[in-house]
């Protein structure tokens, strides 16, 4: 029986896709395996490194330094900015203070040159002009009015009431004035109301220097000067007694006034006696001179008991502390 063969047979299909299969799983493992992390690069000495970050310090530091420089030319700025405002206006109060300065030394000088013709005028008096001045001086010295005028210092005491202020005010000033002018010059004044009030209380306890000018203050200042008062000096006498009495020194009050409305004569007799009591040469330590204005006689005779009261107690006062009282006729 004969034996029959088969044929060469190719490579099949299915065994294409097994082979594929396993190398494409193969891949697939390689790709997601890990084998270790990869070699770290080898450092590369570089000659430059220290260079670069010394030069990296620096820059930084001059940057810092830059911005602090920056900010000081700013502060600087300003200042330079305020001194010049400054310089400018000390210039100009340099300059309004050198035109004063140059005004002054102009008065100055006129007033210098004024003052050598007086004296050249002083040195000329005849024998009969020197005469005739000391005979003003003795003058000066002796009664003017019945009033003693001896005294280098006066305190006037002046009543500041309604009446006085609404009727006799400008009698009061003209009679100020007329006292100052026969008192061509003393060492001090002062002016208080009865109660004791200054009129300048900046000057209180203290003695304003005579002079022109502070005269002229003290008259406009009466003008308008309206304190409270109770109608009655006994405050005033005491306060200037005590305030400024002084053994080297000649003082007088001059009380003025229309009215008292105290409750007893005797009792501010008795008050001023203990405080102005005689020295060893047997006068009181102060002077008291009064003027009277008869404003409360213009009322009805009822009304007229508190201008009484004033006369017989300023009659009093001054008959025993040396000086004069002198009852005006009229108040305005």
């Amino acid at each position: 029986m004969s034996v029959r063969r088969r044929g060469f047979e190719p490579i099949s299909i299915a065994f294409l896709d097994v082979i594929t299969c396993g190398f494409g799983a193969i891949i697939l493992l390689l790709m997601i395996a890990r084998f270790g992390e990869p070699p770290a690069p080898e450092p590369v000495d570089d000659p430059r490194g220290a260079r670069i970050a010394t030069l990296s310090r620096e820059l930084f530091a001059v940057r810092r330094e830059t911005r602090a420089l920056a900010a000081g030319a700013a502060t600087r700025a300003e200042r330079l900015a305020a001194l010049a405002d400054e310089t400018a206006r000390l210039r100009a109060e340099a300059a309004r203070l050198s035109a004063r300065a140059s005004a002054a030394a102009a008065t100055a000088a006129r007033e210098a040159e004024t003052l050598g013709a007086l004296e050249t005028a002083q040195q000329a008096l005849s024998a009969e002009m020197r005469r005739l001045y000391r005979q003003r001086d003795r003058i000066r010295t002796d009664l003017v009015g019945g009033i003693p005028i001896d005294s280098e210092y006066i305190i006037f005491i002046i009543d500041t009431s309604a009446s006085m202020y609404h009727h006799a005010w400008e009698r009061v000033i003209d009679q100020i004035v007329q006292t100052l002018q026969v008192y061509p010059r003393v060492k001090g004044i002062q002016i208080m109301n009865d109660m004791g009030a200054y009129m300048f209380a900046e000057y209180r306890g203290r003695w304003i220097a005579d002079s022109p000018a502070w005269r002229n203050a003290i008259v406009e200042r009466l003008r308008t000067w309206n304190a409270f008062s109770n109608s009655s000096p006994v405050e005033g006498i005491e306060a200037a007694i005590k305030t400024f009495y002084s053994p080297d020194r000649k003082i007088s009050l001059y009380v003025y006034g229309d009215e008292f409305t105290g409750a007893s004569i005797r009792k501010v007799v008795e008050r001023v006696r203990a405080i102005n009591r005689p020295g060893a040469d047997g006068k009181p330590l102060v002077r008291i001179h009064a003027i009277g204005f008869p404003v409360q006689f213009a009322n009805a005779p009822a009304l007229q008991e508190t201008g009484i009261r004033f006369a017989t107690l300023m009659r009093a006062l001054t008959r025993e502390n040396g000086g004069t009282f002198v009852g005006l006729d009229a108040f305005r």
